[in-house]
């Protein structure tokens, strides 16, 4: 196994970026169209399609899942997923043609680099053209490119986050997770509550917790920092309803909660997405379990991997 999301069969993962403008997108797509389901625990999202996803409406299944940077403007590279969707006949049979179903969310790396550096729609194309099903990078590429951890104190104790994944397999049931780490807390090892990444305090040492600084704001009406958000999607080879992708993202953000503290602020627009393409039959309570573990794996991976860029340390070095 690969121990990225491509380990679930039927999943594609490409990625396009501007590693000078200091931003880039992820594109997941389904070979065959999978069923899907969200969670948008964060105050900020940016994303598309979402509503689609509701377990009360009418589509059951996407073909792609697009995760980019560039904050709003960063949604225009779904376009191109779309464009890329519909040339490959991919999509929803509305009579005269197709539609393609690609959900989204956008992180906010405005700042990293060039302001005006955003995914746009041939960004999302690149990424659906370079996707493989052994697509296993991690760290400075995709909608990881521009990521950033641990800005409670602003830009001088930051530090360069990344893009992740990892997997795990149970039997015939494969669970993957894929994430772009871009989080205002701190990142944590959930086996020992260690900090692996986050604010660096002036003139060195451990690492802050930024729950401290954030009980001395408390009452003050001062905004310690806007523009993060973390985000990820779950594949897996399960047989699930819309319904239950929906729980399996819900019990994902679990995992995202265990490795970033503090997480899902008014200043993070983390979204969950969960893909299921159906070969295997398995309980929906187990898989949602495992799906935050793998989830919180991969979060780390995504930190340890981040190579430093933009002034920002990671983890990997230069």
């Amino acid at each position: 196994m690969l121990k990225s999301i491509c380990d679930v069969p039927g999943i594609l993962v490409g990625h396009a970026q501007d590693v000078k403008g200091g931003t880039g997108c992820t594109v997941i797509i389904a070979e065959n169209a999978a069923v899907c389901g969200v969670n948008v625990a964060g105050g900020g999202p940016g994303t598309r399609e979402t509503d689609a996803l509701n377990p009360v409406n009418l589509v059951q299944a996407v073909n792609a899942v697009y995760l980019g940077g560039g904050s709003a403007y960063g949604l225009a590279g779904a376009d191109g997923v779309m464009q890329w969707c519909e040339e490959n006949k991919k999509g929803f049979d509305v009579g005269v043609g197709i539609v393609p179903i690609v959900p989204g969310a956008v992180l906010f790396d405005l700042p990293v680099a060039s302001y005006k550096s955003r995914p746009d729609a041939d960004m999302g194309y690149a990424a659906c053209q370079n996707a493989s099903s052994t697509e296993c990078r991690m760290g400075n590429i995709g909608a990881g490119t521009g990521a950033t951890v641990g800005k409670s104190r602003g830009s001088a104790g930051i530090m360069k986050g990344g893009l992740g994944s990892a997997s795990i397999k149970v039997g015939d049931v494969i669970i993957g997770a894929i994430v772009a780490v871009n989080c205002f807390g701190n990142v944590i090892d959930p086996s020992n509550g260690k900090i692996v990444a986050g604010v660096r305090p002036e003139g060195g040492g451990d690492f802050m917790d930024p729950t401290h600084y954030m009980k001395q704001l408390i009452g003050s009406g001062i905004n310690p920092l806007g523009g993060n958000t973390t985000i990820g999607l779950i594949a897996t080879n399960a047989k699930l309803s819309k319904v239950q992708a929906t729980k399996v993202s819900m019990m994902a953000q679990d995992g995202v909660a265990r490795a970033i503290n503090p997480i899902h602020t008014m200043h993070d627009g983390d979204t969950v997405f969960t893909l299921a393409t159906g070969e295997v039959e398995a309980d929906v309570t187990a898989l949602g379990a495992i799906a935050a573990e793998v989830m919180s794996e991969a979060i780390l991976a995504g930190v340890k991997a981040a190579k430093s860029a933009y002034g920002f340390p990671g983890l990997a070095g230069e």
